[in-house]
């Protein structure tokens, strides 16, 4: 499985380009990024140099089409996503990915009619240029009632939901934290398929209530509680091959520069896949 980076716990990292850069020296594989940008600044060309100097690749984009909101503002984006969807396929990358929040103002029948429509479109749009969708459910308690009505926040409604949208390229982005938060067992890692899983992040827990696990309270790999070595075990032994990308959300800033963020991110991915056994 390809280790890979997102800005989330890197402090102010700087440009994209930065980010590559950073990746390649401390040995990560691949990055999430916004493809299209990256080949406006430097060209097609320019951009798959880039990507090729420092042996990494796009791991996921994006879903930048406002699918949550008003029926203009989503149309408004598709013309977009078309775009980004031809700029990733040209740089290799074949997944984009978005969350789902687990309640809504909305009522949350039509929410969901609405918004399952709307990700078909997506996924149509994006099946075009051969890249795949990925939904993240989101787990913390605390988001289950941060708004008017529950939504979904589970894996198993997440599936079911996957197959009502009903496009193949559709599957999760399944994220650590989120499988820790819904009690989820390495079985239930185990009970899926990889073509399931479109994209992986990877985070830790603090020693607290499962039921008091903050969103934004995230740790970096093997600092936390969650049973990261069986969770990308388990990925493994179902054959997964695809990205596992940090992500640490956190209320504060961190404090600490974004070259010790790396070589803490890189010390973290070198403990929890030595003790999965992937080292």
């Amino acid at each position: 499985m390809l280790k890979g980076l997102s800005r989330a716990g890197l402090g102010s990292i700087g440009s994209d380009e930065h980010l590559i850069a950073a990746a390649g020296k401390y040995g990560f594989h691949t990055v999430d990024i916004d493809a299209r940008g990256l080949i406006d600044r430097n060209g097609l060309e320019g951009a798959r140099a880039l990507l090729a100097k420092y042996d990494v690749a796009i791991g996921s984009i994006g879903l930048s089409v406002e699918w949550r909101n008003s029926e203009e503002k989503f149309r408004e984006g598709l013309s977009r996503l078309a775009d980004d969807a031809a700029a990733a396929a040209a740089l290799g990358c074949r997944a984009c990915c978005t969350y789902v929040l687990p309640a809504t103002n909305d009522k949350a029948a039509h929410f969901a009619v609405i918004a399952t429509r709307r990700l078909r479109t997506c996924a149509q749009i994006l099946g075009a240029y051969g890249i795949r969708l990925g939904l993240e459910f989101v787990g913390p308690h605390h988001l289950r009632t941060a708004w008017a009505n529950p939504f979904l926040w589970t894996l198993e409604e997440t599936l079911d939901w996957i197959a009502a949208i009903g496009e193949p390229n559709v599957g999760l982005l399944f994220d650590s934290y989120h499988w820790y938060t819904n009690g989820l067992t390495v079985a239930d890692i185990e009970a899926l398929s990889p073509e399931q899983i479109v994209h992986v992040h990877i985070n830790d827990a603090p020693d607290v209530p499962v039921e008091e696990a903050r969103d934004n309270g995230r740790l970096y790999p093997g600092e936390g509680v969650i049973d990261l070595a069986g969770f990308l075990s388990a990925l493994n032994g179902i054959g997964y091959k695809g990205s596992v990308t940090q992500e640490i959300l956190a209320a504060e800033p961190p404090a600490q520069s974004p070259e010790e963020l790396l070589v803490r991110s890189q010390r973290a991915y070198d403990r929890v896949y030595k003790a999965a056994g992937l080292a």
